[in-house]
């Protein structure tokens, strides 16, 4: 029996035998080997990360991956039936039918891509957008078949201001794409700006700088993320480099955003502000910043003006962060890009409820790896569950 195989059956075994009132959060981690050592290894476990459970940090199923990918971020469609994986060292977008048991990966060529970072789905579910920071462009794709449709190109005069693109967000209900400009990714230039484009046409509307400083400020905006049941939309920026967090207002008569900071990092001695999650509510924002490795937790009542509430501790390199399903728990993944003093390679469990840290999983480190982006798997229907048991 490979490898592979036993870890199905044991996934599925598992999975079969436990009930609604068992404790079950299983996590989606791509990781790769730590620069030190000899072996370069690359995959995704599905772990138990719930702090009540008795498998709690045990990898219950491992997918190799090539060892030259650098899977990077793992983004789900909108009804969570697809998982997509971006890759930094090939021109590959990676797609997984959550559906099917055992899991698959597809590969899908993005010969227009170098240096795949971010991924959205249409609100129909129906388009894919794929930022390339290597290659300065973004890919339309289909989301349906999963192929590349168009490519939104800085070679092309009037797209010229997507540079280094990063984070992307959309949002159908106003027809707009954002996209950040954040760094070449040699490090040897950085962005500054954010660029509004037509979502439906892929057409570019306006660029606009978030940074208070003079140009080039090098602010590296990385991640834009609208906040939830806003009306109007609000959107948040957070500019790595710099080390601020901005927010971005439409306006319904002009159908344009405008741009503000709403706090500073440094005050805090904090460095490096990545990624952004919200509560199922949007009254809860959580950011976290990679150096020294916190999560800056703000009331996001007013998403105009979100309100920094407390900083909590976590790990060097802070990285992606997911909720538990009832929102009880905070899971914070370390590492970033394998970069010395930002790769602690560890998970930090942390209470919200107790408002203090919980737990380190240590599973991936303790082996030798880092890993690069944590997700929630999404539940899966009762005939799949049943279908497992005979895997």
């Amino acid at each position: 029996m490979t490898r592979y195989a036993l870890c199905a059956l044991t996934l599925g075994l598992w999975l079969a035998g436990s009930t609604a009132a068992a404790a079950e959060i299983l996590a989606l981690l791509n990781y790769e080997s730590k620069p030190n050592q000899a072996v370069k290894r690359e995959g995704i476990a599905i772990m138990d990360i719930d702090p009540e459970s008795r498998n709690f940090g045990k990898i219950l199923m491992d997918i190799p991956l090539p060892s030259d990918l650098v899977a990077h971020h793992i983004f789900f469609n909108r009804d969570r039936s697809k998982a997509y994986v971006t890759a930094l060292g090939k021109s590959i977008l990676h797609v997984i039918d959550l559906r099917v048991f055992p899991y698959r990966l597809r590969a899908i060529d993005v010969p227009d891509c170098q240096v795949g970072e971010d991924l959205v789905v249409s609100e129909d579910n129906r388009t894919w957008y794929l930022t390339c920071m290597g290659s300065s462009n973004v890919i339309m794709g289909d989301a349906v078949l999963d192929r590349p449709i168009n490519t939104l190109s800085a070679a092309e005069p009037s797209l010229a201001t997507i540079r280094y693109p990063h984070g992307i967000a959309i949002h159908n209900g106003i027809d707009r794409l954002l996209v950040t400009s954040t760094v070449k990714p040699d490090m040897s230039d950085a962005g500054e700006s954010i660029t509004v484009l037509e979502a439906a046409s892929g057409k570019v509307l306006s660029t606009h700088k978030v940074s208070s400083k003079p140009s080039p400020s090098k602010a590296a905006p990385v991640e834009v993320m609208f906040s939830p049941n806003t009306d109007p939309p609000v959107v948040h920026i957070t500019n790595m480099l710099e080390g601020t967090l901005w927010a971005g207002l439409w306006d319904v008569a002009s159908k344009t955003f405008s741009f503000h900071q709403v706090d500073d990092f440094g005050p805090r001695q904090q460095g490096m502000p990545l990624e952004m999650l919200y509560n199922t509510k949007g009254d809860r924002l959580f950011v976290t910043t990679a150096r020294p490795g916190f999560v800056n937790v703000y009331d996001n009542s007013d998403p105009r003006h979100p309100k920094f509430l407390k900083a909590i501790a976590a790990a060097a390199g802070a990285h992606h962060s997911v909720l538990s399903p009832d929102e009880r728990y905070l899971f914070v993944q370390n590492s970033l890009l394998n970069l010395e003093g930002m790769s602690d390679g560890s998970i930090t469990v942390i209470d919200l409820q107790a408002d203090r840290v919980l737990r380190s999983i240590d599973t991936l480190k303790a082996q030798g790896f880092n890993p690069n982006c944590i997700m929630l798997l999404p539940a899966q229907p009762t005939d799949l569950r049943a279908g497992l048991v005979g895997e």
